[in-house]
């Protein structure tokens, strides 16, 4: 009625299996800067964390979303702190000697991910807020005429 089916796997094949496994595992090579800027960008909603180098380009990048976070518990402070620690662990592969650091945005989440990346060995030269400021904000509207 019902076929039953057996695999015998010999000793030479779970030998080779095994030597394969230990022959892929290699070093990643360290990518050296000379200099690196950290954007944190902090709203109401998430906090998104980019690594570039000097003139820009982007290198690794980070999330609250991407840290696990979902929905308003991306906001919090809470969840800065683990974006900031989910780009130090791709930094890891980097070997850095100073970083620029730009903020940006009111949310919550900005100091605290300062905060973790100051508890690390990195060389910080320089702090910025670059959140946009209206200057002097909208004209009012003009008297209607009659």
């Amino acid at each position: 009625m019902g076929k039953t089916r057996t695999k015998t796997i010999g000793l030479d094949k779970e030998e080779k299996i095994e030597e394969s496994k230990s022959i892929k595992t290699k070093e990643k090579k360290k990518l050296y800067l000379d200099k690196a800027r950290i954007y944190i960008n902090a709203n109401l909603n998430n906090t998104i964390i980019t690594l570039t180098d000097d003139r820009g380009n982007v290198l690794a990048w980070s999330s609250a979303g991407n840290a696990g976070f979902k929905n308003t518990k991306k906001g919090t402070p809470y969840a800065g702190t683990k974006a900031m620690e989910v780009l130090l662990e791709k930094m890891k592969n980097f070997k850095i000697d100073e970083l620029k650091v730009f903020t940006k945005g009111i949310g919550p989440g900005r100091e605290t991910a300062l905060r973790v990346l100051f508890n690390q060995d990195y060389n910080i030269n320089y702090i910025e807020d670059i959140t946009p400021i209206p200057f002097g904000g909208p004209k009012r509207s003009r008297s209607r005429r009659v």
